[in-house]
C-alpha cells in the first residue's frame, strides 16, 4: 500500500503553481524495532519526562521547550511562537533558483522526499517545471518547513516526478581532512594499476538494492524466530577471524585474479 503524503501544499515557479504532496521516500517501518522491558516482570516500561530538580514527573501540558542562557536559567518558546517562525515556506515550495545538477556534493544531500502533483489541473504545470529542469540540467533550490523547522531543499527531476532533498546547512558539513603535499605522495605507477583494473571489470556489476542488503538485520530475525519456536537461547556464533595484514598490494592482487579466473573456469 502506498504511504500516505505527510505534507501537502504548492510548487511554484514564478508565475506557474500547482497543488502537490509529499511522501517519504525512504522507510524504517520493515525493519526490526525493540521495545525496552522490565525483565523480571516481562512488562515493558514508559518513559517520563523528571524535574531535574524535585524528581517529580512533568505533565505533558507542563512541557515547553527552553534556550540555555547561561548557568541555570532558559528562555522558554510556546508552541505557537514556534509555529510563528518562517510561515511562508510551511505549504509553499517556491523555487528561488537554479544550479547545475553536478555542482552540489553528496555531502550535503540529507533526507530524501517524492513529490508529485496533487490533482489533475496541475499535472501539466508540474510537469512543464519538471521538464525544465531536466532538458537544462539543473536542479531548484527553495526553502521549506519540514519536521518544524525551515530547510533549504533541492528539487530534482526524477522519472516522472520529482525528488525532494533536504540539504544540510553550511555548519554541518566539516571540511575534508588535510592530505598530504602532493609533492610529497607517491605517484602510482601504470603497472601497478593494471592487475586492479583487471578485478575492478571483472567484479563489475549492474546496481541492485540487493547488493546492500542488511546481514544483521536477517541474523537478528533469525535469532527471534529460534526464541519463538523453542524459547531458549540462540548458541553463541564464533565470531570472524580477523582479517590479515596486506604486506604487499601486488601480491594480494595477483592472487585475487588468480582466485577469480578459477572462479570463473570452474
Amino acid at each position: 500500500m502506498a504511504p500516505r503524503p505527510f505534507w501537502t501544499g504548492h510548487l511554484k515557479l514564478s508565475l506557474v503553481t500547482c497543488a502537490v504532496s509529499m511522501t517519504p521516500a525512504t522507510t524504517e517501518t520493515d525493519r526490526i524495532h525493540f521495545h525496552m522491558m522490565n525483565r523480571k516482570t516481562g512488562h515493558r516500561v514508559v518513559v517520563q519526562y523528571v524535574d531535574a530538580v524535585t524528581g517529580r514527573a512533568v505533565a505533558d501540558d507542563d512541557l515547553v521547550k527552553g534556550f540555555p542562557r547561561g548557568g541555570d536559567r532558559f528562555v522558554l518558546l510556546e508552541d505557537d511562537e514556534l509555529d510563528a517562525v518562517a510561515l511562508e515556506s510551511t505549504r509553499t515550495i517556491d523555487i528561488e533558483r537554479f544550479v547545475d545538477i553536478g555542482d552540489i556534493g553528496w555531502l550535503w544531500y540529507d533526507t530524501p522526499h517524492y513529490l508529485v502533483p496533487d490533482e489533475a489541473v496541475g499535472e501539466e504545470a508540474f510537469a512543464v517545471i519538471r521538464d525544465a529542469m531536466h532538458d537544462t540540467g539543473t536542479v531548484g533550490i527553495a526553502r521549506l518547513v519540514l519536521y518544524r523547522r525551515e530547510h533549504a531543499v533541492l528539487l530534482e527531476p526524477r522519472g516522472k516526478g520529482i525528488v525532494v532533498w533536504t540539504l544540510r546547512y553550511g555548519d554541518e558539513v566539516r571540511d575534508p581532512p588535510d592530505y598530504p603535499p602532493t609533492e610529497k605522495a607517491p605517484e602510482p605507477q601504470r603497472p601497478d594499476l593494471v592487475p586492479l583494473d583487471t578485478l575492478i571489470s571483472e567484479r563489475l556489476r549492474p546496481w541492485s538494492p540487493e547488493m546492500i542488503q542488511d546481514p544483521v538485520e536477517a541474523h537478528l530475525q533469525a535469532i527471534i524466530d529460534a526464541k519463538k519456536r523453542a524459547r531458549k537461547k540462540p548458541a553463541k556464533s564464533t565470531p570472524p577471524a580477523p582479517d590479515q595484514p596486506v604486506v604487499n598490494i601486488m601480491d594480494a592482487l595477483k592472487a585475487s585474479l588468480k582466485s577469480s579466473a578459477k572462479d570463473l573456469k570452474s
